[in-house]
């Protein structure tokens, strides 16, 4: 993946053939403390959501990050600890996660504005959970950006003031 400086991206990818990759609570907590250490030096993160069988970040490339490169390498740290993580709290081998994950840059191609696709983007991960009926209400799945986006939890994982830059 190559990243620019100061661009949004959603980030995604899914187990492999499609499989589970949470499986209880805790492992939902580990995966965003790894993410916190591992992408937040290089990125500022917006929004997210953490589904059973995969994930959906976005985030903002830091400007003034000398070797993005960098955030490739997070990307992968976080990525691979978990799976070996996972691996051994399941006894299992293998990839956890399919080979490649995405990252696609935000901007809307016919009007150069990354707000308005990053505002569609932000509501597609947020409805993640009520298309997968795991729940009936956006409060009510709690492995999302959701709750603190919408002032219903007290998170500082999400840079909340920029996410609200790109929605006005």
């Amino acid at each position: 993946m190559n990243f620019n400086g100061g661009t949004v991206y959603h980030i995604y990818n899914r187990g492999n053939n499609s499989q589970q990759i949470f499986f209880n609570n805790d492992n939902y907590l580990f995966f965003l403390r790894k993410l916190k250490k591992e992408l937040l030096p290089f990125c500022n993160l917006l929004c997210y959501c953490l589904m059973p069988n995969h994930f959906h970040l976005m985030i903002v490339t830091n400007e003034h990050t000398n070797d993005l490169n960098l955030l490739n390498k997070g990307i992968g740290v976080l990525l691979r600890s978990y799976t070996r993580a996972i691996n051994n709290q399941e006894a299992r081998t293998g990839s956890l996660f399919q080979q490649q994950t995405k990252a696609k840059e935000l901007i809307d191609k016919n009007n150069n504005s990354t707000i308005s696709y990053a505002s569609i983007c932000a509501h597609y991960i947020h409805q993640n959970p009520l298309r997968a009926n795991l729940a009936t209400d956006l409060a009510q799945w709690k492995f999302s950006s959701y709750l603190d986006l919408a002032g219903l939890r007290n998170g500082s994982l999400c840079n909340q003031n920029y996410f609200l830059t790109l929605q006005e």
